[in-house]
């Protein structure tokens, strides 16, 4: 009896009666240990292309028969293949291959000296940091540049726990490229000319119906203008408000790192102030005397915060007092262990600028956001993304909406936040019992949690670096501070499967038992 396997190229691989598939031989498994053999095996074989994207596993009950095993032995070896989204069940179609493994990066090297050859070894055309790039080079410099996340992004790592993530390699493939076909196959020839600087209305419906079944925030349209992700909104904004006479914008303490660099590319200063368990403190934000404020009031960054009552109305009369509100919602669908909480945006329209995207509900690589601003900023909004880019690609935006309007998005979302979730909780049971002196912070929603320690314990730039020296890449809580604090990391669990990121959280422990 011999079957086949069938590949995208068309080639097959074969599985006969005993191990000629893949060579499996169940007498190499450990006792108990026939389905932890099984998945090692199959993700060794997509990882060395001996299974490429495409190919088709055999069923349960065919490989089952064939290596003598129970059905339940392969079904269970399938299903973590699942969770760490290298293969897939399509149905009629088998349980196919979509996404390999991450090669393990080679052991890291120890920094060049200086005048070496590989110091002054120039960075390839790809890349402007890519090949060896030593921990120094990328948390060496104080406070960090502008350039520190793609110089992180750029490092070699086995495990990546950096924050902002979502689960990529459950990208919904089969759905995009569905809704893709429909849109090229109703695309008339005027559809390709230069397209509304605002975004496509087709989206723009679409953002619209999103916004009111997901964040409880009813606008026109006509409100929405669609960025290239809430980077350029937030830039685009900043040089509105700075030619409107603002020369700050108020923002978090610890807040995002990335927003700040944003805020100062166009020129405005960012004077902090201190989230607590509340969010963020108004008082303080009042003794600022900034006229505007960037606030991520659904799930704070880094510290995963909801702004409680008290604050938001504090809040709601500083903005009605002149203050404007930047709402960041930036990964506020994504929660597990309480109720939705309503968007600013959707109770103070006047006063509160809303930036959203996709980046954490499907893949940040889309650079698809949106904007909703007040009415005194929106004409001038517009004209900024108009001279910017002339707006962006219409193609995706017509797919994206395809997506949106047909429920995908609905049912993506809901796939994430059982994986999410899984993967939340296998990060708080490594870090219970590899950092017993850690804080968790930020467990009930997101795709993030903030640990922190006594201060007295650690340096968590110097921990960082040495983690990122053991292959695994952290952000240091410092990074997303001004003020001083407790040192701590912000760690990113969507994007890794739970083996990964035990064994990333136990590489921590020991980083920070062993002080390197």
């Amino acid at each position: 009896m011999n079957r086949s396997i069938e590949c995208a190229s068309g080639r097959s691989i074969t599985a006969s009666p005993g191990s000629d598939f893949l060579q499996l031989d169940p007498g190499e498994a450990p006792v108990g240990g026939l389905s932890d053999w099984l998945a090692r095996r199959l993700r060794d074989g997509i990882s060395d292309g001996s299974l490429p994207v495409g190919s088709r596993l055999p069923a349960t009950r065919v490989l089952a028969a064939e290596l003598r095993v129970s059905r339940g032995v392969v079904t269970e070896a399938y299903q973590r293949l699942t969770e760490d989204g290298h293969v897939a069940g399509r149905g009629r179609a088998g349980t196919v291959v979509v996404a390999a493994p991450v090669a393990a990066a080679p052991a890291p090297l120890a920094p060049p000296a200086a005048g070496s050859p590989r110091a002054a070894a120039p960075a390839s055309a790809d890349s402007p940091y890519a090949g060896d790039l030593p921990a120094g080079a990328v948390f060496g410099a104080t406070p960090p540049g502008a350039d520190v996340f793609d110089r992180l992004r750029a490092a070699p790592a086995r495990i990546d726990l950096s924050p902002g993530m979502p689960d990529l390699a459950a990208f919904p493939r089969t759905a995009w490229l569905r809704a893709e076909r429909a849109v090229l196959k109703d695309l008339s020839a005027s559809d390709l000319g230069y397209g509304d600087p605002r975004g496509a209305p087709e989206l723009r419906r679409a953002v619209v119906n999103w916004l009111a079944r997901n964040r409880g925030i009813r606008v026109d349209a006509g409100e929405v203008v669609i960025t290239s992700g809430t980077a350029q909104g937030l830039g685009l904004l900043a040089e509105v408000l700075r030619n409107d006479g603002m020369s700050a914008v108020a923002v978090e303490d610890p807040g995002s790192l990335g927003a700040r660099h944003h805020l100062r590319d166009r020129g405005l200063e960012t004077p902090p102030v201190a989230v607590d368990a509340q969010g963020v403190r108004v008082g303080e934000l009042r003794a600022t005397g900034a006229r505007a404020v960037l606030l991520t009031p659904a799930h704070q960054f880094p510290a995963g915060v909801v702004l409680g009552g008290v604050r938001r109305r504090e809040l709601m009369r500083w903005a009605g007092e002149g203050g404007l509100i930047v709402e960041d919602d930036y990964d506020a669908e994504h929660r597990y262990d309480r109720p939705p909480v309503p968007a600013l945006r959707s109770v103070l329209a006047e006063q509160v600028c809303y930036a959203g995207s996709v980046s954490k509900l499907l893949a940040p690589a889309l650079r698809v956001g949106w904007m909703l601003a007040p009415p005194k900023y929106r004409d001038a909004l517009v004209a900024a993304k108009r001279f910017a880019d002339l707006g962006n690609a219409v193609l995706p935006q017509l797919v994206l909406a395809r997506l949106m309007e047909s429920g995908e998005m609905e049912r993506h979302l809901r796939l994430l936040r059982r994986r999410h979730r899984r993967r939340r909780d296998a990060m708080i049971a490594a870090i219970a019992e590899h950092l017993p002196g850690a804080v968790v912070h930020g467990a009930a929603a997101g795709l993030h949690l903030m640990i922190t320690f006594d201060a007295a314990r650690c340096d968590d730039i110097e921990w960082a670096a040495a983690a990122l020296e053991r292959g695994v890449k952290v952000q240091p809580l410092s990074w997303h501070r001004q003020r001083t604090g407790r040192p701590g990391l912000v760690l990113g669990y969507a994007a890794t499967a739970p083996g990964g990121i035990a064994e990333g959280v136990a590489t921590l422990g020991e980083v920070m038992s062993t002080g390197r």
